[in-house]
């Protein structure tokens, strides 16, 4: 670590930072992490984020900040959570205890707060505190990034957006990851519906930082809302060998690249990037966002007619140790997906029922409140789809479509759930059903003109002449 120029103790204390830790090398060890997360890549050459926090634990085990920031991104990764997890509850109990024991900055102390809250499932109220922390230190990256996907896993898109904004001027060129900073404002403003400054905005962090998967990660999404689908290939194509080197991102730019050859309805293309790159990766990472990637584009290519279900069989086995998790209401529908296109009942049957036990007694957790008024309803719905029973669907999905907001994910990712009902509604015996697909495809052409599927799902609504 000596050799890179990651920040010391005097160098965090200069930039009105201090980390309660007399060593060195722990605050290195704090930096490399923070740089690896801004880049959504495993260093090898620092040890990866294992290495480093194993590291950092080893070099001061008693480092608060270094254990928030462990503990938190193992949070954060949604792929595992306190209530299931004996280990990780106790490094959460562990980090908090270790804080009442020690005499550290109040910034510190809220960043603890912040990190225990998450864990509980009570996602508003450590944003909350993440934006406390931000009000006096706006340049706490560790507080701007979580926020920012703690916003996202509640699908506050505004909050995600103003949090960045309301930090930028603070940030001077010269600072170290100030670069990175244009990707997260950029998706904020992407989600929001404002495509023409997210993609601005994310193209001038390119040019400050040519390898920033997430800017790059920006203008797939503007490319993909606005179905500029041959823009969209020519530039994932052009930043490929600058993006894919940040291997946490990478399978879900590559999921964008196939997104847009499922528009175009080219589904061996997209099929071929699923093998080669989503789910080799999905397997062998097993995180989070490259399982419910993997999940949602073998849902969406079986909603355009693809034969896909010896893929669902080999994706199962990724999913199936997670059907207990119950993290957030978005990782547990993608996770239906899978069971329900592998055919596997008593799995189906298993995963519901844990959610609607948990609906019933929520406590603070927000993601298990949310699962009694969405999630339920929603896996019925898709359960309902998967029995052929289509109108059932559509009556149970229509009055939630504007209520998926709230289970997080950005609109990209969501749309799976429009494109499901649609679906459901042509497919319904109800004639009024029918006309209702029409319509939503009027709607969808409205606000994404030029969409190769809308008019394909037209071209299908006007044969059944309704």
């Amino acid at each position: 670590m000596e050799s890179r120029s990651f920040r010391d103790c005097q160098a965090w204390r200069a930039e009105g930072l201090p980390l309660s830790t007399t060593s060195n090398e722990a605050c290195k060890l704090y930096d490399a992490i923070l740089h690896q997360l801004l880049q959504w890549r495993n260093d090898e050459t620092l040890g990866g984020f294992e290495g480093c926090m194993t590291a950092i634990k080893a070099t001061d085990p008693n480092f608060v900040l270094g254990n928030v920031i462990s503990t938190g991104l193992e949070l954060i990764g949604t792929a595992t959570c306190a209530r299931i997890n004996p280990r990780l509850a106790e490094d959460v109990k562990r980090t908090v205890a270790l804080a009442k024991s020690q005499d550290i900055t109040p910034r510190e102390r809220l960043h603890v707060d912040a990190m225990e809250l998450f864990s509980q499932g009570n996602f508003t109220r450590a944003c909350a505190v993440w934006e406390d922390i931000l009000v006096d230190h706006p340049t706490d990256l560790l507080a701007l990034k979580f926020a920012h996907d703690g916003y996202f896993y509640m699908g506050s898109q505004v909050p995600m957006r103003d949090s960045v904004a309301r930090v930028l001027p603070y940030w001077k060129p010269h600072m170290p990851l100030a670069g990175y900073l244009n990707g997260l404002y950029s998706f904020g403003l992407l989600e929001t519906r404002l495509y023409d400054q997210a993609e601005k905005v994310a193209m001038e962090g390119l040019a400050l930082t040519r390898d920033d998967a997430w800017s790059v990660h920006s203008v797939a999404h503007v490319c993909e809302m606005k179905a500029e689908v041959d823009k969209g290939l020519k530039f994932m194509e052009s930043r490929e060998n600058d993006w894919q080197g940040s291997d946490i991102l990478a399978s879900h730019n590559y999921w964008h690249w196939a997104l847009y050859f499922v528009e175009k309805g080219d589904y061996e293309a997209a099929l071929q990037i699923f093998d080669s790159q989503i789910f080799r990766r999905c397997k062998m990472t097993g995180s989070m966002l490259d399982t419910v990637d993997a999940s949602s584009l073998l849902y969406r290519l079986e909603m355009e007619g693809v034969c896909v279900k010896d893929r669902y069989r080999e994706l199962f086995q990724v999913t199936k140790p997670h059907s207990d998790d119950h993290v957030t209401i978005f990782n547990d529908l993608h996770f239906l997906m899978v069971s329900l296109g592998a055919k596997e009942k008593d799995n189906t049957r298993h995963l519901v029922e844990g959610l609607r036990d948990l609906a019933n007694d929520p406590g603070d957790n927000e993601q298990h409140q949310l699962a009694g008024t969405v999630g339920v309803s929603m896996c019925k719905a898709m359960m309902e789809y998967e029995d052929g029973n289509y109108s059932d669907a559509v009556d149970l999905l229509f009055p939630m479509r504007y209520k998926l907001l709230g289970m997080g994910g950005s609109d990209a990712q969501r749309d799976v759930f429009n494109l499901l009902l649609i679906h459901a509604a042509m497919k319904s015996e109800n004639k009024h059903h029918k006309k209702l697909g029409r319509c939503l495809l009027v709607e969808r052409d409205a606000w994404r003109p030029n969409s190769p599927m809308t008019s394909r799902m037209m071209q299908r609504a006007l044969a059944l002449h309704v």
